[in-house]
């Protein structure tokens, strides 16, 4: 069975949208999420629960992926 992981990537402005990966990132937050729409949703307020709230849209920007992982079975 497989399962998706929903990552947000807190990246500096200066830095390429293809160069913003999690050892690259201001912050990453992963969650699980039970399909791909998971991922495209609730970012926001996970996000807005940070200190790094303020910086978005200002000195930083978010990317968000949806990562396919298998489970043992």
């Amino acid at each position: 069975m497989n399962a998706f992981i929903a990552v947000v990537l807190v990246c500096a402005n200066g830095l390429a949208q293809e160069a913003c990966t999690d050892t690259d990132a201001l912050e990453v937050r992963k969650v699980r999420v039970a399909n791909e729409l998971g991922c495209a949703t609730g970012w926001q307020e996970i996000i807005a629960r940070t200190e790094r709230r303020d910086e978005v849209g200002r000195t930083a920007y978010l990317k968000t992926e949806c990562r396919r992982v298998k489970e043992p079975q």
